[in-house]
């Protein structure tokens, strides 16, 4: 039997002949931050508190994973106005019952985790405000909190309200905020408009204990019409209430720390600074760990002078009052849109005969940074070293930046002529005249004002989406191997005067045109007569007859040994795409068969008992003749392959793994331009 309840733009439809849970506290392997037993519970998007991302369930190996078959799939584009191409939500699995967002109107379902089979769904309409929404689509997923029979899932919609769902039923929580919603546009210490203040978030919540951790995200900023944006938080709830325990100002206000960080009285004015990434946390230590992003202006600092606390920062907060505990920041005065992206993650190492508890904390511009979680002291040296100047106008970029000594970087950074494309010689001549057009320079080089008389722009490498970007890392708490994706391609980073009459930032991302055009984006966009439009840079401009201007791989796999810093191994990850394995200049050229995947790619890995887990970043031509993408294993502590099978469109979101009536499921979501479903594997 199935009940449809309407209330106003709310829909919650309820099979009610399935809600059979079993007994437990199923938050409990969350709260501990220690991974489930197998065929038990996935509690929090990345698996534990800790961010492990690590399932010990072990019936899938490399003698059998080639026979994996999908044993169901969920399509998603019916729930919302139109399909979403780039479903990123990772669902929890507790108690034989699956919980994800999904959709374009970010719709909560409840699925048979044997069957998939719905058994509820949750999903409104915010009208106006969900429209102007700056984080639309399915989101990563939800939040899970248990208390005896007190069962909640938590989420928060794309219009930025946070809601507190039954679980059985679907059907909000009515003792939670007000009527089961929290308003998360008021209470943030700041005047925002409910319809169209730049609030929002793609991010779970991390619930540890009974405290709702939440943060902010804002619209990318390449080109914001103003400096005086909405400013980023992070907020405490709790999860019975809904009521605010506490605010953390991540611009600090007059008379708080790391206010005098913002030179000149520019954290009164300034905005952004949120945090738009996964969060972790330590119920033992009462901590919760927060990566925070850049200020306004992610490619323009004239307007934000100093290094600008706590932007590109990991903050250690107590989790019962907001306190600041420790923090570090891993970008001062940020110009090139490097803040951090992911969920740290924790784990415990021997350091000089004693345990230390530990955190590492990944970055888009591929380093790990490694603290002792309890005081933010540094497991291994990071050194502050001298940097490139900016020499745009206003600007006064940090004359240093730190470096972490160990471990070594896990994907390319700066760019010099010996990283430019030479699958040929042709080729790689070809891409050196390219490249005479731009600034070329280390990690750290900062924008330039675009001249048609050049550098047009600086070559940017990692780009402004990594490196590492929201999917992270995963961790083996067997061995702390630590296991990461990453991303090679340029960021053309360029600056150009605003018009003043659509932004006043001063400079916006774009490149010089000739004619006085204006701005235009290389490959991804841009504004025309001097305009400020969002996407003024670009990623797919600075290109060689239409391929990368970099050598490949173009998407790579990283593993360490968290207990030394060493890197264990590397290797490329996607398959070569048909359009540079059928490239002209490329005929007669033995390509490898995975140069990896050119453009955005966000790949999350699993770790489980047996093996490494991620699916690629792009589709291919299989010898069938059919698009697919393939879903890879490798062995963990070499990174040889130990199997593959196909799946239909690309992996966007982070995989998960559980047990289940005997059976061991992976589920991924994965999208494209037919749209978005959730995948779950198994052996037949």
């Amino acid at each position: 039997m199935k009940v449809l309840r309407l209330t106003g733009s709310v829909l919650v439809v309820t099979a009610v002949a399935s809600l059979v849970f079993s007994g437990g506290t199923s938050g409990a392997s969350a709260q501990t931050g220690q991974p489930a037993a197998a065929g038990t519970n996935w509690p929090t998007y990345g698996g534990n508190l800790a961010s492990h991302r690590y399932s010990p369930a072990d019936q899938i190996t490399k003698d059998n994973f080639n026979r994996l078959e999908i044993a169901w799939r969920l399509k998603t584009d019916f729930l919302g106005p139109r399909p979403d191409n780039l479903y990123s939500a990772t669902p929890l699995f507790v108690d034989g019952t699956l919980y994800t967002t999904a959709g374009m109107r970010r719709a909560v379902v409840a699925l048979d985790a044997a069957t998939g089979e719905m058994r509820w769904m949750h999903s409104e309409d915010e009208g106006v405000r969900g429209r102007n929404a700056p984080r639309q689509g399915a989101g990563r997923g939800v939040a899970y909190w248990a208390n005896g029979a007190d069962r909640r899932v938590i989420y928060v919609t794309p219009g930025y309200r946070m809601k507190a769902l039954d679980a059985k039923s679907g059907v909000p929580i009515p003792t939670f905020g007000r009527d089961g919603v929290v308003d998360l546009k008021l209470e943030a210490d700041q005047d925002a408009d409910l319809d169209t203040a730049e609030l929002g978030l793609n991010a779970t919540p991390l619930v540890v204990g009974d405290v709702i951790v939440v943060g902010t995200a804002h619209r990318p900023g390449a080109a914001p019409p103003t400096m005086r944006n909405a400013k980023g938080t992070v907020r405490g709830y709790d999860v019975r209430t809904g009521k605010r325990l506490w605010i953390f100002h991540n611009i600090p206000r007059r008379g708080e720390f790391g206010y005098d960080t913002w030179l000149e009285g520019s954290a009164e004015y300034n905005g952004n600074t949120g945090v738009w990434a996964q969060m972790s946390g330590d119920a033992e230590l009462g901590l919760v760990y927060v990566p925070t992003e850049m200020p306004t202006g992610d490619y323009y600092g004239g307007n934000r002078p100093g290094d600008t606390l706590f932007a590109d920062t990991l903050l250690a907060l107590d989790v019962k009052t907001g306190k600041r505990k420790w923090h570090f920041q891993t970008v001062h005065h940020d110009l090139w849109d490097w803040d951090l992206p992911c969920a740290p993650i924790l784990f415990d190492m021997r350091v000089g005969g004693r345990t230390v508890k530990a955190i590492a904390q990944p970055t888009k511009h591929a380093m790990l940074f490694v603290f002792n979680r309890e005081t933010g002291a540094p497991i291994w040296p990071i050194e502050e070293r001298p940097v490139p100047a900016s020499d745009a106008p206003k600007e006064r970029s940090s004359p240093t930046q730190p470096f972490p000594t160990r471990p070594a970087p896990f994907d390319r950074q700066g760019i010099t002529e010996n990283d430019l494309l030479d699958l040929t010689p042709a080729l790689k001549a070809e891409a050196i005249e390219v490249a005479k057009r731009y600034k070329m320079g280390p990690l750290f080089t900062p924008p330039v004002v675009s001249s048609l008389d050049g550098p047009l722009a600086t070559l940017q490498v990692p780009s402004d989406v990594g490196g590492a970007n929201w999917p992270g890392g995963s961790l083996d708490p067997e061995n702390n191997f630590l296991f990461i994706h990453s991303h090679s391609a340029i960021y053309v980073n360029g600056l150009v005067p605003a018009n003043p009459t659509q932004s006043d930032m001063g400079y916006v991302a774009g490149q010089a045109r000739a004619g006085g055009a204006g701005p235009r984006g290389a490959g991804a966009g841009g504004a025309g007569a001097g305009g400020a439009r969002a996407g003024g840079g670009g990623r797919g401009g600075a290109n060689v007859q239409g391929l990368p201007l970099i050598k490949p791989p173009y998407d790579r796999i990283t593993a360490y040994d968290m207990n030394t810093g060493d890197m264990v191994w590397q290797k490329p990850h996607s398959s070569t795409p048909d359009d540079i394995k059928n490239h002209p200049a490329l005929k007669g050229v033995t390509l490898p068969e995975r140069t990896g995947q050119p453009g955005r790619s966000f790949i999350g890995v699993l770790a489980t008992k047996a093996l490494l887990i991620a699916g690629e970043a792009g589709v291919h031509t299989n010898a069938g003749g059919r698009r697919v993408a393939l879903l890879r294993a490798y062995d963990k502590q070499t990174g040889a392959d130990a199997g593959a099978v196909e799946m239909p469109a690309k992996q966007t979101g982070s995989p998960m793994a559980y047990q289940v009536g005997g059976k061991q499921f992976i589920v991924l979501a994965v999208s494209g331009n037919d749209g978005a479903e959730l995948l779950a594997y198994a052996l037949p």
